[in-house]
């Protein structure tokens, strides 16, 4: 080596420890090209730095700066963005490219919500149709874990941890309800859409709990819990969204009671975590599933009913009409993500829609009839339907049960009949009943009880019913009376 070259050669080594490499500033990988950012409210962008480390974030005209605390953490606040985009986002010296500003809705539970574009009705004529560029997708890595994650788990699916724009190639396997509702509010409100998936099949909502919330509540004692919640949940904070749709249920059919109680237990503890107030929460009633066999499944569905009428900002579908007795995985997942958009353009963006069916309100005992009255019912009515019922024959092949034939039988309920009612005595045996729309109210009756005391409707695993209002939504099942109920302690 010349003299030339070990001058040179000693400079870069001097200049390399006095002036060490900066260190990668890394974001959290929810921080992404093709990402999607809600827009009107403060946006916090964090992840990981050498301790001591600045940090500059810029999109649009806002700018913010930080530096990595002893342990490496960053985290930059924005001001509140305008919808709109392509933008880019800057981190340092990152660049992340065709960002939008636009409505952010994560979408979490079991199954249902998980259920996947490419197994529902319609499946392939959807799916080509599903070219929305400004909807974009973000799967969250199935993980459980004992403790809170920071960070996602890594993944080997690809299609999760990144944001991927709305087109039939990546519609294929996302949520079925989460792109119908995203698509409706894209549609409806020309802006940008996010949509975060969080949601594995056959979970109960215990696992999305945080697990200190089991000792707050009596009820909740012995519960023990929170791996989704550690896994998926907690690595979206402090993420910015507009509010959450939620599907599930199904797995905590068995302890029905006590989801009156975990329910708002959870939804006050995502709350309270996200640190956004109290922003909308929508949720699915669980479909009629005629295999549960037993009363619970009519008790969580109350539960649910119970949370939507005393929990503030949230709201329930019912889908009785949709639902399919013969099978827990109901097809025609598009009216769910309707009325699911129904319930966020009045509860997050204050529109005035109608997004319930009718709720039942207070009954009043005449003689051997029961009255009842009702709200969200300008207009009460027996609507004539079609629900899908799904028939399984079964046998034995090899020693073991397998499904030999599956098919659609649906069932036909006619105009003006009202299917569904019972009505019980101060005995609490209830009988089938006659019901009757008089003036804005219903009117029930049985001539095997003369003194009656209760009246419930739908009060089955699968109920069969029709009674809706003027803007084409179901009243979901209740009941009148407090007679002590399955897994009621």
């Amino acid at each position: 080596m010349s003299t030339l070259s070990k001058i040179v050669a000693w400079l870069f080594a001097l200049v390399g420890f006095v002036c060490p490499a900066r260190a990668e500033v890394r974001p959290h990988s929810l921080f992404g090209d093709n990402m999607v950012l809600q827009q009107g409210m403060k946006v916090i962008v964090w992840g990981t730095a050498d301790p001591g480390e600045r940090v500059t974030v810029k999109i649009q005209d806002q700018e913010g700066s930080g530096a990595a605390d002893k342990e490496g953490k960053w985290r930059v606040e924005l001001g509140a963005l305008k919808a709109g985009g392509p933008f880019e986002l800057r981190i340092n010296e990152q660049s992340l490219k065709n960002v939008l500003v636009g409505e952010v809705w994560v979408g979490s539970g079991q199954s249902n919500m998980e259920w996947s574009m490419k197994d529902t009705r319609d499946a392939k004529k959807n799916i080509a149709e599903a070219n929305y560029p400004e909807i974009r997708l973000f799967r969250t890595p199935k993980s459980m874990q004992a403790k809170p994650l920071a960070e996602f788990a890594s993944s080997k699916n690809p299609a999760e941890g990144k944001w991927l724009a709305c087109t039939p190639e990546n519609v294929a396997g996302f949520s079925a309800v989460q792109y119908y509702f995203g698509r409706k509010l894209h549609l409806d409100r020309k802006t940008p859409v996010g949509l975060i998936q969080a949601a594995w099949g056959g979970t109960a909502a215990e696992l999305w709990t945080r697990a200190d919330i089991f000792d707050m509540y009596p009820e909740l004692k012995g519960l023990k819990g929170s791996q989704l919640y550690n896994g998926m949940i907690a690595p979206l904070l402090p993420f910015a969204i507009k509010g959450v749709i939620w599907y599930q249920g199904e797995s905590n059919v068995s302890k029905a009671w006590q989801y009156r109680t975990l329910f708002p237990a959870m939804i006050k503890n995502w709350r309270d975590d996200w640190k956004q107030g109290d922003f909308p929460f929508l949720f699915v009633q669980i479909a009629p599933f005629k295999p549960y066999n037993n009363e619970r499944s009519q008790v969580l569905r109350e539960a649910q009913l119970y949370t939507a009428q005393t929990v503030p900002n949230c709201a329930m579908v019912v889908i009785t009409d949709y639902g399919d007795e013969g099978d827990i995985h109901p097809v025609d997942k598009d009216p769910v993500g309707v009325r699911l958009a129904l319930c966020a353009q009045a509860l997050a963006y204050k529109e005035k829609v109608p997004y319930s069916g009718p709720e039942f309100l207070r009954h009043k005992i005449e003689g051997s009839k029961i009255v009842l009255s009702f709200k969200n019912a300008d207009v009460l009515e027996a609507k004539a339907l079609e629900i899908p019922r799904t028939l399984v024959e079964f046998g034995e092949k090899g020693g073991k049960k397998v499904v030999l034939k599956r098919y659609q039988s649906p069932i036909q309920i006619k105009a003006g009949d009202l299917p569904g009612f019972t009505i019980a005595g101060k005995d609490g045996k209830f009988f089938e009943a006659q019901a009757k729309i008089i003036g804005g109210q219903i009117e029930v009756s049985s001539a095997q009880v003369s003194e009656p005391e209760a009246v419930r409707y739908g009060w089955s695993d699968s109920p069969a019913i029709n009674l809706f209002n003027g803007a084409g939504l179901p009243a979901s099942p209740f009941r009148t009376d407090a007679f002590k109920v399955p897994s009621q302690p």
